[in-house]
């Protein structure tokens, strides 16, 4: 299979279904922004922290995809495929990993700032484009239909890298950094 297909030289892209649209589609800056999210967690997983996290971040990555499919999926053309379904025990899964670890963090009550550590860091940003994601793909559910799990599911991940940013600056033996009003 080649790399390069020269198919989107013109500025459109082909969805699941062969729908062809521009790549300044609303559909297209969602499930890119997804990817991005992707790439960061790839990132992420390079740092140091126990394997139990690198492999839940390595699933929710694999989800990812399956986000990304399903955002890319043309449901006028054709039914979802298998692996582009959104499934309740997605969501369900980063809900208890999110009630797993905020179980072994001190009780918040402050803002917190992003950074700390490189790793914590590297959570906040991940958390600020799951935050972005899931607003491209609330705009995208103005012009087309969305699943609602895939919101639920994007939504929950923001929650997620909030919750593990914190652990891996406790991980790191260091304070967390609170917001303090401005002198």
């Amino acid at each position: 299979m080649k790399i390069y297909t020269k198919t989107g030289d013109k500025g459109q892209t082909g969805l699941i279904g062969g729908t062809r649209i521009s790549k300044s589609d609303i559909r297209l800056e969602a499930y890119g922004t997804v990817d991005e999210l992707n790439a960061h967690i790839g990132l992420l997983v390079t740092r140091e922290m126990k394997p139990e996290h690198k492999v839940f971040l390595q699933n929710i990555q694999n989800l990812l995809f399956t986000v990304g499919s399903n955002l890319a999926t043309d449901t006028t053309k054709i039914d979802f495929r298998k692996e582009s379904m959104m499934k309740e025990e997605y969501i369900t899964s980063i809900e208890n990993e999110i009630d797993r670890i905020d179980a072994l963090l001190p009780p918040l009550n402050n803002f917190v700032l992003p950074g700390g550590n490189e790793t914590a860091a590297l959570c906040h940003i991940c958390r600020t484009i799951a935050r972005r994601a899931e607003r491209r793909i609330i705009e995208m559910g103005g012009t087309y239909d969305v699943d609602n799990k895939v919101i639920m599911f994007t939504n929950r991940l923001s929650d997620y890298f909030f919750t593990l940013s914190r652990l891996m600056q406790i991980d790191a033996q260091q304070q967390e950094i609170f917001w303090k009003q401005p002198k």
